[in-house]
């Protein structure tokens, strides 16, 4: 039964550009200091529309902070040598401080053998396991950009977290496990009493029903539904689908992985798709591209 509970927000484009702010005033201070701004470079292989799409808005999102920015194209038949090869020229370039291999790549690509090959020190996605060893040990590090955007973005709007049960659907190695162990950890926001479901849970709905906190990365659209979620929940959508719709002019709408529409009047926060944690994982690739140029 829906209520008419007024939910509030968590908007990633305005957290996003309030980071962003402080990112720029400390770009200029890194320029000054060095004499040359944070430099970000993209590896983008094949001609997938999301993966330009996703690796466009991380150009531009440098620019608007000053950064500099390399996109560096190569075809979908591209080699995985050929590739290895480009990831070992950007480990030795002195002038680059970070740089991303978008994903996914072509089929013929072992992702796991590039992730591995990026440098740790250049590794600004955080995906690199040294990396998330460390995230694992609470050292410093580069952290996963999609679980560190979540955690600026309670951070932003104080959204208590502190002996919260907080629930992570999907355990991925990218945005769920990271995002179980940064929500467990003795910090803030964190410090919450953490479920990992997936997929194979039994009973999921009356897991998912237990949480102060919802945190949805299982990459089906509309996945969680009104039933899923207790009253005043705090609910982080991390899906994005384009899904058809013939009532809409352009043929399809863009969804998450939350039916918002009957779950927000359910909650106390939620965020919005798009404008949630997509914005948020862009600004938190720029915080870990600034952590690379100052050390």
């Amino acid at each position: 039964m829906e209520t008419s509970t007024t939910y509030r927000l968590l908007d990633g484009t305005e957290c996003g550009m309030a980071v962003r702010s402080r990112i720029a005033s400390a770009t200029a201070e890194v320029l000054k200091a060095r004499g040359r701004a944070p430099h970000l470079a993209a590896v983008l292989v094949g001609e997938d529309p999301a993966s330009q799409t996703y690796v466009g808005s991380k150009v531009k999102a440098c620019e608007e902070v000053g950064f500099r920015s390399t996109l560096l194209r190569r075809p979908a038949t591209t080699t995985e040598e050929d590739l290895l090869a480009l990831v070992d020229q950007l480990n030795n370039d002195s002038t680059v401080d970070g740089f991303i291999v978008q994903l996914p790549l072509p089929k013929h690509i072992n992702e796991e053998r590039i992730t591995l090959a990026i440098a740790p020190g250049k590794d600004v996605d955080g995906f690199h396991p040294q990396n998330l060893g460390r995230m694992m040990l609470g050292l410093p590090g580069y952290l996963p950009a999609t679980p560190n955007g979540i955690v600026e973005l309670l951070r932003h709007y104080e959204v208590p977290t502190e002996g919260k049960h907080c629930v992570v659907v999907g355990r991925s190695n990218i945005v769920g496990t990271p995002m179980a162990i940064l929500m467990s950890r003795n910090a803030y926001p964190g410090n919450c009493t953490v479920t990992i479901a997936h997929s194979r849970t039994r009973d999921l709905p009356a897991i998912t029903h237990q949480a102060d906190i919802l945190i949805v990365a299982i990459g089906k659209p509309n996945f969680i539904t009104a039933d899923m979620v207790k009253e005043g929940a705090v609910v982080v959508d991390v899906g994005i689908h384009r899904v058809e719709d013939a009532s809409r002019k352009r043929g399809y709408r863009i969804c998450g992985d939350v039916e918002f529409e009957r779950v927000a009047p359910k909650c106390a926060w939620i965020t919005p798709v798009p404008g949630g944690v997509g914005p948020m994982t862009v600004t938190s690739l720029l915080l870990n591209t600034l952590k690379a140029a100052r050390s």
